[in-house]
């Protein structure tokens, strides 16, 4: 199957140059013309793909070559742009930057060169004028199979510095296809991972976004990035599928309690049929709300093929477990954050130590493993 998703790649000299800012906004000024516009972001990233689906009503995916490889890169770019009518894709750190110690391996030069799409080099130019010239040469002559295809230049002081950084790149052969002045009011707060997710300030994070629309209509010119984003050849890579994923590679069997670990025998309490929906699925209940917002929508889909039905509860507010829940999912977020908040709710702790002690599986990771 051939998948010809027009599509970009947006990428920077380096992290803080503006690349969630411009891809973000174009995200959602193309959406705002009525288009389906699919979002992605390069490496393990689960806060920028929470604004990315505010700013286009879609579900935030990401393409990381160095958690699932890079033959698979193509096949869930297709999978998550199926039907759209233009893909985005927001670069990780600088073009270039990679897996450590892996050269290429999972950087946003290489995802771009999976999916033979054009790149454009959001640059800081906030303290520079002629030199950018020779920034934009050095990353689009890098590595010839990465197209540097045009430039976007974030946080220009003023009309005349605008007209030196634009004379200085007229002899670079890569095109200015944007210019955004300084413009505090689309800022994010940021903490140690990133931005602050999506779900801890919803009605500001709508505001930024719309903020970033705003701006990046202003300053971009969209039809010429989209006619570069036309430009992209199809992609003949069969989009990626969850229950063919499921039917290939079939999950291991489920351990026994008395082979879990070395609890006291008394805690373990006897086995008993594990609760299922009325139509014979199993319920695997999975953590969301502020605390827990990492999670892929890959994850869900793999759950949902391999037979059970997922349902997202709020460790926050809700007090039981879904009725029926055989299963559980706790992935990342900020739970230190709302530690008073989970502590308090004692009725769903003492429902998730009972689900545990039953021995249904219970799988968690990064901030899922602190709530437990």
């Amino acid at each position: 199957m051939v998948t010809s998703v027009p599509r970009l790649v947006i990428a920077a000299p380096s992290s803080g140059s503006g690349k969630t800012t411009v891809a973000t906004g174009l995200m959602a000024a193309f959406a705002s013309r009525g288009l389906a516009v699919s979002p992605h972001k390069v490496g393990p990233d689960y806060i920028d793909p929470g604004y990315h689906a505010l700013a286009t009503g879609r579900v935030g995916r990401n393409l990381d070559a160095c958690l699932c490889g890079a033959e698979l890169i193509a096949p869930l770019f297709a999978h998550g742009a199926r039907g759209c009518d233009l893909a985005v894709v927001e670069g990780v750190m600088g073009l270039y930057d990679g897996a450590a110690g892996q050269g290429e391996l999972a950087s946003t030069a290489h995802v771009a060169k999976l999916l033979r799409a054009p790149v454009v080099l959001v640059v800081d130019a906030s303290s520079q004028s002629r030199s950018v010239a020779a920034l934009v040469h050095g990353f689009a002559s890098w590595d010839p199979e990465v197209r540097v295809a045009g430039v976007i230049l974030n946080k220009v002081g003023s009309e005349r510095h605008e007209d030196m950084l634009r004379d200085a790149l007229d002899a670079s052969g890569v095109p200015v296809l944007g210019v955004l002045r300084r413009a505090p009011q689309v800022d994010t707060p940021s903490r140690h991972l990133g931005l602050v997710p999506v779900a801890e300030r919803h009605s500001d994070a709508v505001e930024a976004v719309a903020a970033m629309a705003s701006q990046v209509r202003e300053g971009c010119d969209l039809d010429a990035l989209f006619a570069l984003a036309r430009s992209a050849p199809a992609l003949s890579d069969a989009a990626w599928d969850a229950a063919e994923a499921v039917r290939v590679s079939p999950p291991p069997p489920l351990p026994v309690p008395d082979t879990l670990g070395p609890r006291p025998q008394t805690l373990v309490r006897p086995g008993r049929p594990r609760p299922q929906t009325p139509d014979g699925l199993k319920v695997i209940a999975l953590a969301g709300g502020a605390a827990f917002t990492f999670s892929y929508a890959e994850h869900t889909e793999l759950l949902a093929a391999a037979g059970a039905e997922v349902v997202t509860f709020d460790p926050l507010r809700d007090e039981q477990l879904p009725e029926g829940t055989a299963g559980l999912v706790i992935g990342g977020g900020f739970p230190e954050v709302y530690a008073p908040e989970l502590s308090a709710n004692e009725p769903l702790r003492k429902a998730v130590a009972e689900l545990a002690l039953s021995g249904a599986p219970v799988a968690a990771e990064c901030a899922g493993l602190l709530y437990l």
